[in-house]
């Protein structure tokens, strides 16, 4: 315009002296300023980065809801938290959304109920019998076979390889043999060939060559001959073994022929006797893997623990009579051996807790009669100590019992229970 001071080229900018210019002085360059020039890598992180998203205060507290269930996008979440370190209300109101969202949500073990297999069991055969039902007698062995190989599925391959310290009692002091849990796999696939062997079925060990039929001996000739340690694949032919198992035995009927006799090499068990003996030392070393891999690992079921026991117990009179023959048991100082069929002296085994019982043992003579009016000692013991005493994993003379009585009958019983043991 007319009469209007004029820029540096000579255009009129119209404006007075004391107005800023309308068209702006050319801005300083990053060079003439001093500064350094921003990196490539400076460059590319601003680019990366994408602008904080900034949202109302009403928008903000009515995300805390979805907030406290862990459920805003990345960008709200970090609007929400950034908000909470400034509004003091809305960060009470998340304290106690979070709360609420902890009571809805409790925390649940990932382990499965050790009991969930059998109520689902029971709860499918009481809609549907089957037609051909697992006796009673071995319906131990199938619980405990199927809890080991809960457990089994549960560990890594490295785990497999853990070492397992078998432990058994043996004349007057324990016994141990190192192994693996795989090792400790393929020795209950062994000795439940014994059971396999009697009702017919194919023995897992072929054809190898053992240096006689006991448990320790076969064991040992499955270590000796295989080519590499024992690993994770020893699982399968075990668990299918004790399927075949519990299926044979399922079709013998009690109204039918005498049942087999299961040998051991130096002694023979019924095979019901067999059956739950198989089903004891599957817990015994399932107890040994848990401890091996630090996992929990529960007692069996009450009324199979009652007849693990019951066996224990109906064994006793003769294995101290062995201990006795051997010298190993004291003698009966003067007294006659007791007469088959007749009372004779004898120790009161009391079991407490889930699964017990009480039990008259005679000590002169195993075809003897137990008899309270005889009784000269009296023991009691917890379920599970008494089994890890007759499993060998307790010394007789650390074993937590109550006694009363005859000591040297007490003490020879103690030591006939952990005699039971074996490899």
């Amino acid at each position: 315009m007319p009469g209007g001071p004029a820029n540096d080229n000579g255009n009129d900018t119209g404006q007075g002296p004391d107005q800023p210019p309308r068209i702006p002085m050319p801005r300083t360059s990053v060079e003439d300023g001093g500064r350094p020039l921003p990196t490539l890598d400076d460059l590319a992180q601003a680019a990366s980065q994408p602008a904080p998203l900034v949202l109302e205060h009403r928008v903000l507290k009515s995300l805390l809801g979805a907030w406290a269930l862990a459920a805003c996008a990345p960008d709200e979440t970090a609007a929400v938290e950034e908000h909470l370190g400034d509004c003091g209300s809305c960060a009470d109101e998340a304290l106690r959304l979070r709360e609420a969202v902890g009571l809805l949500h409790q925390p649940e073990s990932l382990d499965l109920d050790p009991g969930l297999r059998t109520r689902v069991l029971d709860g499918c055969l009481d809609r549907r019998p089957p037609r051909i039902p697992v006796p009673g007698w071995a319906a131990p062995y199938d619980a405990e076979a199927a809890r080991l190989d809960a457990l089994l599925q549960d560990i890594g391959d490295a785990e497999w390889h853990a070492p397992v310290r078998l432990r058994w009692f043996e004349d007057e002091g324990p016994m141990t043999r190192r192994t693996t849990v795989a090792g400790v796999i393929a020795h209950l696939l062994s000795v439940d060939g014994l059971v396999a062997v009697a009702l017919g079925l194919d023995d897992p060990l072929g054809d190898l060559a053992a240096a006689g039929p006991t448990p320790r001996a076969r064991t040992e000739a499955y270590w000796r001959t295989s080519h590499f340690p024992p690993n994770r694949s020893v699982r399968s032919p075990w668990r299918e073994q004790t399927h075949d198992l519990v299926r044979t035995v399922s079709f013998t009927s009690d109204s039918g022929p005498a049942r087999p006799a299961v040998s051991y090499g130096d002694f023979e068990l019924p095979l019901r006797d067999a059956m739950l003996d198989r089903a004891f030392e599957c817990w015994v070393h399932a107890e040994d893997i848990a401890d091996a891999v630090d996992y929990p690992y529960e007692p069996p079921a009450p009324r199979h623990m009652h007849r693990m026991i019951d066996l224990a117990a109906r064994v006793l009179p003769a294995a101290l009579a062995q201990r006795r023959r051997t010298g190993l048991a004291s003698p009966a100082h003067g007294r006659h051996l007791g007469v088959a069929g007749e009372p004779g002296r004898s120790l009161r085994l009391e079991i407490e807790g889930l699964g017990g019982g009480e039990w008259l043992i005679p000590l002169d003579s195993p075809a003897a009669l137990g008899s309270a009016e005889h009784e000269v000692a009296h023991i009691a013991l917890d379920g599970p100590e008494f089994c890890r005493l007759a499993a060998g994993h307790v010394p007789p003379a650390e074993a937590a019992v109550g006694q009363v009585g005859d000591r040297e009958a007490i003490k020879d019983v103690l030591f006939a229970a952990a005699s039971l043991s074996r490899m």
